[in-house]
């Protein structure tokens, strides 16, 4: 069944970069909207970004916006958050999410909340 797989996380100066990788499994990216959420020391769970599925809309927390970029690579079945200009406040534990699409429609934009499937984290520490 669904499992999500992430990587990519790690150790970076303010002002770096990284790339984060969800590997799905069990499912394909067209029948799946895909999301990233992080959980920050003493914070609640954030919606970070999402892709709608057969990439028909990209959505961002303002926290993010101009910074970070989701993309799809569908052969590999993997989903990617690229994070530049990286912030103390961007350190957290980042988790790869997913949800069943029932019905698509072109223009349909992914939420960043109601989730189903979630993975293990991967995390991330900006310190100087």
């Amino acid at each position: 069944q669904v499992q999500l797989v992430e990587s990519g996380g790690g150790l970076v100066q303010p002002g770096g970069s990284l790339r984060l990788s969800c590997a799905g499994y069990g499912f394909t990216l067209d029948y799946y909207d895909i999301g990233w959420f992080r959980q920050a020391p003493g914070k609640e769970r954030e919606g970070v970004s999402c892709m709608a599925s057969r990439a028909s809309s990209t959505d961002y927390a303002d926290s993010v916006k101009g910074r970070f970029t989701i993309s799809g690579d569908n052969a590999k079945n993997t989903v990617y958050l690229q994070m530049n200009s990286l912030k103390p406040e961007d350190t957290a534990v980042y988790y790869c999410v997913a949800r069943r699409v029932s019905v698509h429609y072109p223009g349909r934009r992914c939420p960043l909340s109601g989730y189903d499937y979630w993975g293990q984290g991967t995390q991330v520490t900006v310190s100087s």
